[in-house]
């Protein structure tokens, strides 16, 4: 079948015509005169290959081909109507699917606050929310399958690589510890003083630059921890923590889980602390990043 190829000001003029079955009426809705309306519906009608209207004096009616016309002509135009807004809000950032990954623990703090200042700006944005640890989302931003990642302990940002990255928060570390540990009778602990106790991390694997932390932070005490067991998600070295089989290292914000069989306790030194940032492709130019980005710089992170 082939296409047809009729110009959108001769569907126009037609629809104008068919409401008002009035040429002096039509033209003047259409902000043009007389004869230009006459010209763009006889095009439409040596297309269509019949008339569309009945012209008698005084009287202006639809054909059978032109009530037959009118149906899709009008279904077009709408459809047209809706496509453009629809690109029109894509291309202004109030539209579309924006896809955000976001490290486990950042549901506690970051993610809710953000969430609402965004969604209260962009209603009709869908917000495609992955849970993943930092390495993962690095690769998904590699491969564009994510377009904002919301992450521990980034690689460091020199201006150069794909990746741009922004600070969003900063914050200490906390000891985890058994309800029974003879160390949460303490208000405080030093790392020093988990150097006898077996270690609850998360895999390497699952981010490095926090791993790393972490371990250095043990270094620095004069001991490499022992590790006892790996858990992917801060909640499970959590519960694992609480079941006995050993110590952690976490992010302050991870005491906002309330484990009845877990203690935190701030850390000693106090200096101490983790990196949150934003990710996102340098050259991703979507309204959508460059919104979210924007909801992080208004307090939306806060």
């Amino acid at each position: 079948m082939d296409r047809p190829e009729l110009p959108l000001p001769q569907l126009h003029a037609f629809t104008v015509l068919a409401d008002e079955l009035h040429f002096g009426h039509a033209a003047a809705r259409l902000g043009i005169a007389q004869p230009p309306l006459s010209q763009q519906i006889a095009r439409l009608e040596a297309k269509v290959g019949h008339p569309l209207f009945v012209r008698e004096p005084g009287r202006v009616a639809l054909t059978p081909a032109g009530r037959e016309l009118l149906p899709a002509a009008r279904r077009a135009l709408a459809g047209l109507a809706d496509g453009l807004a629809a690109a029109r809000a894509v291309g202004g950032g109030r539209a579309g699917r924006l896809r955000i990954g976001f490290s486990a623990s950042l549901a506690l703090t970051v993610l809710p606050p953000l969430l609402g200042t965004f969604r209260a700006r962009h209603p009709a944005v869908e917000l495609d929310l992955r849970e993943m640890t930092t390495a993962p989302q690095l690769a998904a931003l590699q491969e564009r399958s994510l377009d904002v990642g919301l992450l521990r302990e980034p690689p460091e940002d020199t201006g150069a690589g794909p990746l741009g990255f922004r600070t969003v928060l900063t914050e200490p570390f906390v000891a985890v510890l058994p309800s029974g540990h003879p160390l949460a009778a303490q208000r405080s602990v030093g790392v020093a003083q988990l150097a006898d106790s077996p270690f609850v991390l998360l895999p390497r694997r699952a981010g490095p630059r926090l791993y790393d932390r972490i371990t250095g932070l043990c270094g620095a005490a004069g001991f490499a921890p022992r590790i006892a067991q790996h858990a992917v998600e801060w909640q499970t070295v959590c519960a694992l923590v609480g079941a006995g089989l050993g110590v952690s290292l976490a992010p302050a914000s991870i005491r906002r889980l309330r484990l009845r069989e877990v203690a935190f306790r701030p850390v000693e030194p106090r200096t101490a602390r983790t990196r949150v940032a934003a990710a996102w492709r340098r050259e991703d130019r979507s309204p959508l990043v460059s919104n979210l980005l924007a909801a992080l710089d208004e307090g939306g992170a806060a």
